[in-house]
Order: structure tokens, then sequence, then C-alpha cells
């Protein structure tokens, strides 16, 4: 009874100096004087620091004297087998081998333009048509010629087959009738280039010429993107190069449309980049929504380890020893339940939840809150 009656006293003693305190402070900071400001903040702190040791020794006193005193409050957790999948992520970028620009093969002016942006088109579509300068007529004169050539080359043969007329005319009408045959297809290949076809299914994306411009070959014309065949590449580092195979499962997240899909590696790079230490990566990618688009960034996790029986407990519990060990509080079971210190061994981290190789078993209970302030072997009460 004593003792309780000298600790009450401590502390009006300490409230009654706390209130001149501040009568003091104010009057100080009334004074405007910088230096004697300055002094009574230090005045204030070594005060504060002395308080601060007498306010422990006061708590350590109330629970020697303090019968209703409470233990320390955790909350558990049980530790169980699960399940555990490591990934590792890297970026890439989304891509598709089917998206070019169209330029033409042939000078002359832009007389037909078929298409316009967003028009989905097919392979072999006439996309648009270039002047032709007179091309046409001029193989149609040729296909007359050529006509001509083969009967004439057709009736000498037939001679020659009889043994009639000289060799020199069978050699004559024949070369004749080659040379016109090459000379129609190269300008078959020339007025051809006036037709600006599709090289393959897919969409205009962006028309760039305008019908009536005068065009020449190296001019951009058209952008035509395929996004029926996209992937994406990344470079990934090359301590996982036995972990990639042909063929793995690897998820793709788009961060831009918030999607995640899932790919198959189809190509692995045989090269190691020594500027980085990375080697290249190719994952086909399924376009079902048509959400997809070149250039896109996308965070690739790819399986590195798995673990069908692993123990997971939470990163955020785990506390370091003197000795810069990791350890966790374990609760016993009992009549009083008590906080046991347990070192442990961790592996691989995933989001939050950390697996844990050795120093706990399945069916542990440790603690997820209140671990701080515990100690080896100190009672403890659970909230349930």
């Amino acid at each position: 009874m004593k003792k309780i009656l000298t600790l009450t006293l401590i502390a009006f003693t300490l409230y009654s100096c706390g209130d001149k305190s501040t009568a003091d402070v104010e009057a100080v900071i009334a004074s405007n004087d910088l230096k004697q400001i300055k002094e009574k903040r230090d005045q204030i702190h070594e005060d504060y620091e002395k308080l601060a040791a007498q306010m422990a020794t006061l708590d350590a006193a109330i629970i020697k004297l303090d019968d209703t005193q409470r233990y320390p409050l955790v909350r558990t957790l049980t530790v169980k087998d699960s399940a555990f999948t490591h990934y590792i992520e890297v970026q890439g970028n989304v891509d598709t081998k089917e998206n070019i620009l169209i330029y033409p093969e042939y000078s002359g002016v832009l007389v037909q333009l078929n298409v316009m942006a967003g028009q989905k088109v097919t392979k072999g579509q006439v996309l648009a048509r270039i002047d032709d300068g007179g091309m046409s007529a001029q193989l149609a004169q040729a296909e007359n010629k050529l006509a001509l050539d083969k009967t004439t080359f057709d009736r000498q043969k037939n001679l020659w087959n009889q043994k009639i007329g000289s060799e020199i005319q069978y050699l004559q009408t024949q070369t004749a009738y080659q040379s016109q045959q090459k000379a129609v297809k190269q300008m078959q290949a020339q007025l051809n280039k006036t037709v600006i076809r599709a090289p393959f299914s897919g969409t205009i994306d962006e028309v760039i010429a305008e019908r009536g411009q005068v065009i020449a070959p190296g001019q951009e014309l058209f952008r035509i993107v395929n996004l029926g065949n996209m992937y994406v590449t990344a470079n990934v580092p090359e301590n996982y190069l036995s972990e990639l195979k042909l063929g793995a499962v690897v998820e793709v997240y788009l961060n831009a449309i918030g999607k995640t899909y899932k790919g198959k590696v189809r190509q692995v790079g045989t090269y190691i980049n020594p500027n980085n230490r990375t080697f290249g990566i190719e994952i086909a990618l399924p376009n079902p929504d048509n959400l997809l688009r070149p250039n896109q960034v996308a965070v690739l996790k790819i399986e590195d380890y798995t673990n069908k029986g692993a123990l997971l407990i939470p990163e955020n519990i785990i506390l370091e020893n003197a000795t810069n060990e990791k350890v966790v509080y374990v609760v016993t079971n009992g009549k009083e339940p008590k906080a046991a210190q347990r070192i442990i061994e961790v592996g691989y981290t995933s989001g939050s939840m950390v697996e844990v190789k050795s120093g706990l078993k399945a069916g542990d209970t440790v603690v997820t809150d209140g671990g701080k302030a515990l100690s080896d072997g100190a009672n403890v009460e659970i909230i349930k």
C-alpha cells in the first residue's frame, strides 16, 4: 500500500511540473528571444528523456503490483502444407510479324484507292492502282505479235519435221518466238506492279497516300496489320536458361487492358547478350478478344519452382535476432500459452508469403501480430 501511494505522489508531481513547464514555454516564446527559446527547447529535451525513464520505471512497478495486468496479446496462424509456385517476372513487348508498310514498285499517278483505314482485307485483294502510262496497250500489241510469232514458229517446225526448208529458218522463227515470250512476260510483270495488292489478310491500319497523287518507289502508301498472329518477346537472365523449354506455359499480364493471357514458349534464344547476360524468348499469344496491339508492354510470369507440400508464412512476421538469424515466435499449447522463439530457414517468396525450408513443421502455431514485443518463454494471451 505504501508503494502505491509513493507512485501516485510521483505521478502527481510530474503532472504539476508539466503545467508549470507549459506556462514557462509560453513565457519564453512571448519574449521573442531566439537564444532563450533554443535554450528552453534543449532543457525540455533533457527533461523529456528523464520523464521517459521515469515512466518506464512506473510501468514496471505497475506490472508487479497490479494483479489484473494482462499478458501480451497476440494473433496466431496454424502452419499447413500448401501448394507453392514461384514465378520470375520479366518485362516484354507485344508484337506481330504481320505489321508492315506497303510501298509502290512503280512510279505514276494513283488512279484508284479502294480501301480506307480500319477496313479488313484478304490476301491478294486489290488495294490501289497506279496509272500504267499506256503500258497495257503496249502489252496488247506484244501479245498479238507473240501470237503471230507462235504461228510462224509452228508452221516452220512442221516443215522442218518434213525435211522442208533450211535449219536456219527454223532456228530464226524459234528464237523470235522465245524472245517475244520473254518480252511479254517482262511487260506483264511491269504491269502487275501498277496493281497494289494486300500481301496477307488483315486490317488497313493507316492510309497514307491520296488518290490522284503522284507516287514513286519508297513512298509509303498503307500500313496493314494482322492481329491474329501475336507474340511477346522478352529478355530473360541467363541463370533461368534451364527453366525455359519450348512449349512451357507462361502467364502474360498486360497492365494497359488489365488482362492476363496464357501463352506458350515457341522460341528460346541460343545467344547470350554479353552486355546484360540475357537471352531472348518468344511466346505465342492468343488474341480472342482482339485487344492485343503491337508494342504493348507486357509482364511475363515464368514458373521456375514448385513445391506441393510447402510451409508458408507471412513475410512480415519474420524477425532477426542479434546474430542476424531469421526467427519467428510459436505459441506452445497448454494452460498458460507461452511464446517460443524458433530459428528458421526461408526459401522463395511469392507476394506476401514466404516458404519456410526448416525450423517449422505442419501444425505449428506462429505469432502473426504482437511478435515484436515478445521474448523467448514469455506468457501470451491469444486473441480469438
